[in-house]
């Protein structure tokens, strides 16, 4: 059995199309490692003072960028071997992981949105939980966890200090400070550049794929169709 006219051309497009969804796949699996691994975000999520920890929201998101990079590689070369095989069974398969896969996109897109501000929040309230703690104890040792904490902040971030100039009473925040630094930057602001940043590279990345998701389910339904209804020789 093989399929002819434009349908061939459907099956060389879907097969096109599925490649370029593998090698996405490959490409989300790549960025959400280094979203893990990023120096930046690690030096910063894995801090921990006292009873205090850094929020996970940031690291479970990715963890699950990761199973979907690989899940995407997977039907990937599955709708391929399938196109090229001209295999109704496996465009069948392929079509009902997409079908899901792409739920889940839509889902995991609308609770982003949604809570796309809770991990910057989250890790100023870390860090202003620090801050606030290190400048009200007269604890030496106490003192120095925090400054330990909060320079990793200043000199990731580049930022000293919640805005504005420091009292007298917050002076000793200056020595975790950058030292080239003349004028303090406010670790808020910083804080939410750095997952702004994150978050836009995630969303184009989530919308590219989704349209390709799109041209893929059409192209495989009706290669299907076209399958069914060539002759057989």
């Amino acid at each position: 059995m093989s399929v002819e006219g434009c349908t061939k051309c459907i099956k060389y497009l879907l097969f096109f199309f599925n490649f370029i969804f593998w090698l996405a796949g490959c490409v989300i699996l790549g960025v959400s490692l280094w979203l893990r691994h990023d120096n930046k975000t690690s030096s910063l999520l894995d801090l921990k003072y006292e009873d205090t920890e850094a929020p996970s929201t940031f690291y479970i998101s990715v963890y699950i960028l990761i199973a979907v990079g690989a899940v995407m590689m997977f039907v990937g070369f599955l709708g391929c071997y399938g196109a090229i095989q001209e295999s109704q069974c496996l465009l069948g398969t392929f079509f009902a992981c997409l079908v899901i896969l792409f739920a889940c996109e839509v889902a995991a897109g609308i609770w982003g949105f949604m809570h796309k501000d809770k991990i910057s929040k989250e890790l100023i309230t870390f860090y202003d939980s620090v801050y606030d703690k290190g400048f009200s104890i007269t604890n030496s040792e106490q003192q120095q966890a925090a400054a330990t904490v909060l320079k990793v902040f200043h000199e990731t971030l580049h930022c000293c200090g919640k805005g504005g100039i420091l009292s007298v009473a917050e002076m000793w925040i200056s020595n975790t400070c950058p030292k080239d630094m003349t004028i303090p930057e406010s670790c808020h602001s910083k804080i939410n550049e750095l997952f702004s940043e994150k978050i836009y590279l995630i969303g184009i990345a989530a919308l590219v794929v989704a349209v390709i998701m799109i041209f893929e389910m059409i192209f495989s339904m009706v290669l299907c169709c076209g399958i069914r209804n060539s002759p057989v020789y």
